[in-house]
């Protein structure tokens, strides 16, 4: 294994980290359109745009971590 690489994958856990918050917090600012309030009185829950986000940054968010710690 190349001496850098144990680097180079902590570099990618923490961008993975922060597209993971940006994703999640795009998400909420999503959830508080007109568009999505609407379809939330209606149905009783989010979008399917805005469940994306949350899942995509939840998945992002660990993957992320799970990089960074690794050894």
């Amino acid at each position: 294994m190349a001496m850098g690489s144990g680097i180079t994958t902590k570099i990618i856990g923490i961008g993975l980290v922060v597209l993971g918050v940006g994703l999640a917090v795009w998400g909420y600012q999503l959830s508080g359109s007109v568009g999505s309030q609407i379809t939330q009185a209606v149905t009783g829950s989010d979008t399917d745009k805005v469940m994306t986000f949350y899942i995509s940054g939840a998945v992002s968010f660990f993957v992320g971590i799970y990089l960074f710690r690794k050894k």
